[in-house]
């Protein structure tokens, strides 16, 4: 029963994070005006709202104007639901529980927006990385101490990186909002997760990025948004970090 509300309650704050994702790059409120067509206009009744129903019983298409609506909105409120039930399935204190539901979805939103446009909104890395060390305060899953350890390490690494490669190639190649990413995964989660992060999303990302340029034929110098490895990074963390940590280092490789 526990998973089972996990789940719908991922439906539910799915269907919001859709709101985010969708309107957050262009400055819009998400909280008016009500969720409506992007084509038409015309705002969405109750019944046409549901999680994943309402789209499977309307065929992925608005009811006023028949324009269709993108496959991501019931992906976005299916993987929601996925990731609080892996996450209520970990039996965590109730404080930790729903600071993990919170990363989650901001992870989630970060997720889509940087796919889509290549950004990452300030307005959910920095008031995280501000309130983290309170966060931590309350929680108590880190030390306080962890936390601003965390934000530094997470966010220096990055800014490290992206300096260096900018001084040798004379271009970008990582933005800032990776860097306030990483500064806020160290901040929530703590100063080892930003390196567990970084690594696992170097590995995926670099797999994915040359599957990519392979099957594109592009140059291999194509641009790829990393935000989405530091968030799959972060919830591997989240879910079974320290013990993949420990596994490694009491089954070190050999190479």
């Amino acid at each position: 029963m526990t998973l089972l509300f996990a789940s719908l309650l991922g439906l539910v704050i799915g269907s919001f994070l859709n709101v985010c994702i969708v309107r957050l790059p262009h400055d819009e409120s998400v909280i008016e005006p009500r969720s409506h067509c992007r084509s038409c206009k015309n705002p969405l009744a109750w019944y046409d709202n549901i999680p994943l129903i309402s789209y499977l019983i309307l065929r992925g298409r608005c009811r006023t104007c028949s324009e269709s609506f993108s496959v991501r909105y019931p992906a976005v409120e299916a993987l929601t639901a996925v990731l609080f039930a892996l996450i209520v399935s970990c039996d965590l204190p109730p404080r930790e529980t729903v600071l993990d539901l919170v990363l989650a979805a901001a992870l989630v939103v970060v997720t889509f927006i940087d796919i889509d446009y290549f950004i990452i909104p300030d307005e959910i890395t920095w008031p995280s990385i501000l309130i983290a060390p309170a966060v931590a305060f309350v929680v108590q899953h880190v030390s306080v101490r962890d936390s601003v350890t965390g934000i530094l390490l997470g966010g220096g690494i990055l800014w490290a990186f992206a300096w260096s490669y900018e001084k040798l190639r004379g271009r970008e190649g990582m933005g800032l909002g990776d860097v306030k990413l990483l500064a806020m995964i160290g901040g929530l989660q703590g100063w080892q997760a930003p390196l567990f992060s970084l690594m696992a999303g170097a590995i995926v990302g670099s797999t994915v990025g040359l599957a990519l340029m392979a099957a594109r034929g592009r140059r291999f110098d194509m641009e790829i948004p990393f935000g989405p490895f530091l968030a799959f990074g972060s919830i591997l963390y989240m879910l079974e970090g320290p013990r993949i940590i420990d596994l490694y280092f009491s089954h070190p490789p050999l190479f």
